[in-house]
């Protein structure tokens, strides 16, 4: 048995804090001695724990304390629960830290200006200068001339809200125009594939083993793989695309599967979602 002082040094709770759980039926002492000492054994000690874990979820203690009072309350089930969204909640967190890292190093999160006239006429010439000869061609005729294309690509840049994710992606527009810019030659998609394949094969193997750390970690490689593609000092955006694509479950999602296994594209996008908190 421990008295209320030697569990509110266990277990940091305040013992003015303690007394308060026991006035509301929250957490009753295991026995009060003759001498008005409230003792509490193991077993008090262990609801006192879960009694914590459930206020990291922000739970009003009157819920809390009606729902461990309930006769069908099954401890495992809702340690399980706790720890799912307490998972969660660290996601979501992550996902800020990380933003908050970026605006630290002077990343503009929250500019998703349209790019100008001059900017989008740079972006079409860069593009058109570094595409391969043979793809460029086979655009140009099924376009009916290199200006009908130039305008076609024009008008995707120019647009609003094409150019918003695209910017919200890098974080500012500076650095999307830098990125795009700074492209030198259209890579060998060889390796770029060989990765991709990889970590998408790590996808269909925890999906099969119900591995959530090996799911994880392919998040992981995903967003160093997109980050080295790209040129993004933070992929969480671009994934969180990626992941509402494959939630659509159109052509990209049964292509995936096709390719990987039924379901891979929904287990991808919900694993993402996950990792960076968004459910």
């Amino acid at each position: 048995m421990k008295t209320v002082k030697e569990v509110s040094e266990i277990t940091g709770v305040s013992i003015r804090t303690l007394r308060y759980y026991d006035e509301i039926g929250l957490l009753p002492p295991t026995t009060i001695t003759e001498a008005g000492y409230r003792l509490y054994d193991q077993y008090a000690l262990e609801k006192l724990q879960e009694i914590l874990f459930f206020k990291e979820l922000e739970l009003p203690l009157n819920e809390i304390r009606d729902m461990m009072n309930r006769p069908d309350y099954n401890k495992q089930q809702a340690l399980a629960t706790q720890k799912h969204l307490l998972e969660c909640k660290r996601n979501r967190l992550n996902g800020i830290i990380e933003l908050i890292s970026d605006v630290m190093k002077g990343v503009n999160t929250m500019s998703f200006g349209a790019f100008s006239k001059e900017e989008v006429e740079q972006i079409v010439d860069h593009t058109l200068r570094h595409m391969n000869p043979e793809a460029l061609a086979e655009q140009i005729e099924q376009f009916g001339g290199e200006e009908a294309y130039k305008n076609y690509l024009s008008k995707g840049f120019e647009n609003e809200k094409a150019s918003a994710e695209l910017i919200k992606w890098y974080g500012s527009k500076e650095k999307a125009l830098q990125a795009v810019l700074e492209t030198p030659d259209i890579p060998e998609p060889t390796a770029s594939a060989a990765d991709t394949e990889l970590i998408y094969r790590q996808f269909a193997q925890a999906k099969e083993s119900n591995n959530t750390a090996l799911a994880a970690d392919a998040v992981e490689k995903l967003a160093d793989h997109y980050k080295t593609m790209f040129h993004l000092d933070n992929a969480r955006n671009i994934l969180l695309d990626l992941a509402k694509e494959y939630a659509k479950e159109d052509v990209l999602a049964n292509a995936t599967d096709a390719q990987y296994g039924e379901g891979v594209s929904a287990f991808i996008a919900n694993t993402i979602q996950y990792y960076y908190g968004a459910i």
